[in-house]
Parts: C-alpha cells; structure tokens; sequence
C-alpha cells in the first residue's frame, strides 16, 4: 500500500473504533438498566450484573462492527471532503473509485476482527456469561454443546446425547457433585423413558461411585430416576445463536434435523452470520456517493445521523425479511441474500446518479 491508502485505512479504522466504543457503551449502558431490575434475585447483584455485562460485550462487538464501519467511514471521508483532502488525493491523479477500492480494504481488517471477536471469543464468553447469570438466579441451566445438551440441576450435571422420536432420551450421563464441588458419582444410561410429572426410568446403567479411596462400579438393568426435566424439553428448549460458533452452530442445525427437531431459525441465524462480512462491506460502501459527489458543508451530526439512519434501517428491514422466512418457512440462504443486494442495488444506483 502506498502512503495515501495507508493514511485512509488508518482513519477508517481509528474511526470505526471509536464510533465501536460509543455504540458499545450505549448497549452495555440499556442493558446494565435492564439488568438492574433483577438484583436481589437469589445471589445476583452488582457484581454479577458486570460480570455478565463484560462477558457478553464480544456478542454486541461482533454485530456493531457493520454499523461502526459505516459510521466511522462516513465520518472519516466526511471530514476529508470538508477539508479538501478527497480533492487533493484526485488531483494527485487517485480516481473517486480508487479511494472506494481503499475504503474496501479497510473493511478487510474490520471482517477479520468480527470473525476472531465472533467465532472464537464471543462465544464462549456469551456461554459464561449465561451461565454466571442463571447460576446467581437460581435458575436451570441448559447449554448446547458439540455432544449434546448439559443440563445444571441442583448439585447435578446432566448430560443428554440424543433424543427419539417417541420421547425417549438415550446416551444419558449423570454427574453427581458434593458440597465441596468433588465428582461423588457419575452413571450412564443408554435410555431414560418418562413415567410421570417428575419421575424418569433408567436401563442398562452403569454408575461409578468415586471417593478418595476407590472407584466402584455396579450395573443395574433399570432404576427410578427423578428430575424436573420434561419430556418435550429438549424439543422446545431454545439455544442461543450467540453462545455458538458458526460451525458449532452448522453441527446443532445437524443434531436438530437428526432428531427431527425444526432447526429452520437457525439456518437463518447461520446464513445471516456467514454473509455478516458481506454486510460490512454494503456498509462501507454507502460512502460512496460522499467520495464521488464530495459534498462539502455537511456537517459531522449530519453524516452520523446518516449512519445511523441506514444502519437502523438495514438491520429493521433484515430482521422483517428474516422473520417473513421463518413465518413462510422460506429458503434461509435466500432470506440472508436479499437485504444485501437490495441494499448494494440501491447504492450502485445512488453511486450511479450522482456521477451523473
């Protein structure tokens, strides 16, 4: 990169940062006031309300980094058009589309930083956080992991491998823990059949009794077991896009269908993540007819509003197509495609009238 595109990709970026930073703090800010009216609940107070805060900060970071890529460019390229500086580098012989190709390559760096915020931090730090929160609530914890749902009950942990078709589940693991947060007994079942409200039967169990001194193993043909899971609760249970990442997301859509669940709404959430980098650059690029037209004069809070505008938009007009396919049980790839070129469509248009 020349000295130019050097000099635009670093103030695109310093932008999106900092245009990053405001919108995260708005979010944390709603979301500390809506977390307040749960304090006092079993142990949840102050501390966990940050706790849970921070830890979901990478989810929000992930889907704000579109809107502050489009806010932090068009401020940017704003001020630079104000300035002359748009005017300056053209007459240095860089061509209108030659600083569009420049913003584009800003937007390479905001995509890799989304998919490591959003593949690898995000979430599991979104589970964390989940869990800090349901735990100080006193509330049932269910997770989706890559083998299965983990359920949190009292001092036990459950694990539930598949579901059957008549209600059944099979591959059940139980690991009871003490006072003291020792594994005291772990048994496996390969099927658990409901009897009533609270009552489960085990069969073909094999449970390992552990102390300090030894490990027994017994088996048993069949057992009571009683727990608070009902049987259509894996069936209605929602799991969180957020708390996966995109292939663990794929690999829950695979459970899902091989238990014949629907799993149509995460389809959606799949697609819509894996063209999230698209989106960034439909954003990037509404500053186009800014970089063309070189509007001069307009001011700061009016180019953010802007933003803020197409960015509300966009995500208000997604979420109407998104909810129409799940309504419509429409095809999820195109349910993701069609805000995107929607979009594009009318900024190659704007781009195109106002160079005319």
């Amino acid at each position: 990169m020349n000295v130019i595109s050097i000099y635009i990709v670093k103030e695109i970026l310093k932008g999106s940062l900092i245009a990053l930073l405001v919108l995260l703090t708005l979010f944390n800010l709603f979301t500390f006031a809506d977390e307040l009216k749960d304090i006092g609940k079993g142990n949840y107070g102050l501390q966990e309300i940050m706790y849970y805060i921070g830890l979901t900060s990478p989810t929000v970071i992930y889907e704000l980094v579109p809107a502050a890529g489009l806010i932090g460019s068009l401020f940017v390229l704003g001020a630079m058009g104000n300035n002359r500086e748009l005017v300056a580098m053209q007459a240095s012989g860089l061509s209108p589309f030659g600083i569009i190709r420049i913003v584009l390559l800003s937007g390479v760096f905001l995509v890799i930083f989304a998919l490591v915020i959003g593949e690898y931090v995000a979430p599991t730090a979104e589970r964390l956080g989940q869990k800090i929160r349901a735990t100080a609530l006193g509330e049932q914890f269910i997770a989706n992991a890559k083998y299965g749902f983990w359920f949190r009950e009292k001092g036990n942990f459950i694990n539930v491998r598949k579901i059957m078709d008549d209600g059944k589940l099979a591959d059940i693991n139980i690991y009871e823990i003490d006072d003291k947060r020792h594994l005291q007994t772990a048994i496996h079942a390969d099927i658990a059949t409901h009897q009533n409200k609270q009552t489960w039967t085990l069969e073909n169990i094999k449970q390992s009794q552990i102390s300090a001194e030894q490990i027994l193993v017994t088996q048993e043909k069949a057992r009571t077991w009683q727990s608070s899971i009902a049987p259509d609760l894996l069936k209605i249970v929602v799991v969180n896009p957020d708390n996966l990442s995109l292939y663990d997301l794929a690999m829950y859509i695979d459970f899902l269908k091989s238990n014949h669940q629907k799993s149509h709404a995460y389809q959606v959430s799949f697609w819509g993540r894996a063209f999230s980098p698209i989106t960034t650059f439909i954003m990037l690029l509404v500053s186009a007819p800014f970089v063309i037209g070189i509007h001069r004069g307009v001011s700061v809070g009016a180019r953010i509003m802007l933003g803020v505008t197409v960015g509300i938009g966009f995500n208000i007009f997604d979420k109407i197509v998104n909810h129409l396919g799940l309504i419509y049980n429409l095809n999820p790839l195109l349910m993701a495609i069609i805000p995107n070129l929607i979009v594009l469509s009318l900024i190659l248009w704007t781009i195109k009238k106002v160079r005319v």
